[in-house]
This record gives structure tokens, C-alpha cells and sequence, in this order.
């Protein structure tokens, strides 16, 4: 259990606080150039490396004849993926950063933060910031010899779309019934639309864009005439208008509409 939780527990609050915001910082680059599924993939793999790196170079060191209590001792925090991740992200960059005072290749900039946070934070895990980089490197050996996507991508993907299929459709309901119009009264009130998508039963006003039925000529909205009869245009050339009514005059009609 060990091998797998150490890397979430942290010794105090600034330990992760300082993790978790470079966390952050990497994280929206990879997962911005990568894609959701590949990153979590990506950190899966890399959390696994990482571990498994920091446990052979530990017990390899006791094989060598260094008895340091290195294969006894405990290393907690995620520096080690973030580590990794470092390597990933910098893989193919040309930048150079700046670095307590040293500017330097992005590529390197890794190998450079393990040797500085040695001699300015002591009692920090050398074996575990290393094994962080060796994963990463490893990773990216890994990715260049296999084309396309992992299985724990395709896996990561699947999962990601049972979860969210009903947010997905709860999102496709919502935005066909408002595109649908506004609900109100008998009818509805959408854009203007002409006879062919107007449905069956019904027409819409031309001023107000009031779905009305075809029973009555008059729009139950705003009191307009319907155009498409010939009494429409007869009204229209009695008021001496062109049909068009102003913003005004439809809030009055309706206005005495709703007050009878």
C-alpha cells in the first residue's frame, strides 16, 4: 500500500502547498497539449514509474555494498511525479529558464532543481527526485518506441465516457428545448421563421414572432393582422401603414390586451 499512497501523504502544509501549485502549473500545460485522458494516463504511469525507480536504485544501492539505510528509510510527497512531469513537459523545448539566479535549457532544468534543492533543502529525498526523472525519461522512451495510444488512455477514456454520458444528455435536453422558444400562453414566442418551419396548426406573427392558431387572424400577442389573408391587407391599406409597428405600439396593444 505503501508503494502506491506515499506519494499523497505530505509532512506539513507548505510541503503540499508547494506541490500542489506546481502541480498546477504543470498540469495545465500537459493536460491543455494532451488531452483529459492522456494526462491522467500519463500520471498514472508516471506515479508508477517513479515509485518503482526510487525502490530498485534503493535496493540496488544495498547490493553495491552501501549499507546506508536508504531501503529502510520513508519518502513521502508527489515531488517525484512532478519530477516526471518536468521532464515531459520540457522533452522538446528550446526555452531557457531562469533558475535561482541561472538561466539555463529548459531540457536540463530538472537535473538542475534536483542538485539545487539537495543543497538548500536538506533532509529532502535525493533517491525519490531522482527516480522521478529516470521515470520520466523512461516514459518518454516508452511513448516514442509504441505509436498511438496506450490501453490505459483507452481504458482512461472509456470510464470518462460512462461517467459523464449523463451530463451529456441532461446538456443536449436543456439546449433543444430552449432552442425550442419561450413557452407562454396557448403559443410561444421564438425567431422569425418562415411558413415551412412554422409547425402545423399554427402561424407566426411577423412583428412579435408569436406562434398563433391558425383559427384566428389576429395575433393574440400584439393584435396584429396575419399577412398571408386578404382581410390583412385590406386592414393594413385602411390604417394607411405599411404593417410594420413600432416597439411602442405593440407594448401599448398588448398592454390592452391583457388589461380586458
Amino acid at each position: 500500500m505503501r508503494f502506491f499512497l506515499s506519494p499523497f501523504y505530505h509532512l506539513s502544509e507548505s510541503h503540499l502547498f508547494y506541490n500542489m501549485t506546481s502541480l498546477l502549473w504543470k498540469g495545465i500545460q500537459l493536460e491543455t497539449s494532451m488531452g483529459s485522458a492522456e494526462f491522467a494516463s500519463m500520471v498514472a504511469a508516471l506515479l508508477a514509474l517513479s515509485q518503482g525507480m526510487t525502490l530498485l536504485m534503493s535496493k540496488g544501492l544495498i547490493f553495491l555494498g552501501d549499507y546506508t539505510a536508504y531501503y529502510d528509510q520513508y519518502a513521502v510527497g508527489f515531488s517525484g511525479v512532478l519530477f516526471a512531469m518536468k521532464v515531459v513537459l520540457n522533452a522538446w523545448s528550446d526555452d531557457f529558464v531562469y533558475l535561482h539566479g541561472m538561466v539555463i535549457p529548459a531540457k536540463y532544468a530538472a537535473w538542475a532543481e534536483l542538485i539545487l534543492i539537495q543543497v538548500f533543502i536538506p533532509g529532502t529525498s535525493f533517491l525519490g527526485h531522482l527516480g522521478g526523472i529516470l521515470a520520466g525519461l523512461v516514459y518518454l522512451w516508452l511513448k516514442r518506441s509504441f505509436n498511438g495510444p496506450d490501453p490505459f488512455t483507452l481504458l482512461v477514456s472509456s470510464i470518462t465516457k460512462v461517467v459523464t454520458w449523463p451530463l451529456k444528455f441532461a446538456q443536449k435536453l436543456l439546449r433543444s428545448a430552449s432552442s425550442q422558444g419561450r413557452i407562454t400562453g396557448r403559443g410561444r414566442v421564438g425567431r422569425r421563421a418562415s411558413a415551412r418551419e412554422t409547425p402545423r396548426g399554427l402561424w407566426r406573427c411577423s412583428t412579435c414572432t408569436y406562434d398563433n392558431s391558425i383559427a384566428t387572424d389576429i395575433c393574440e400577442m400584439c393584435s396584429t393582422a396575419r399577412e398571408d389573408r386578404s382581410f390583412s391587407r385590406r386592414q393594413n391599406h385602411q390604417d394607411g401603414g405599411s404593417g410594420e409597428l413600432s416597439v411602442d405600439e405593440i407594448r401599448h396593444r398588448r398592454l390592452q390586451r391583457f388589461d380586458r
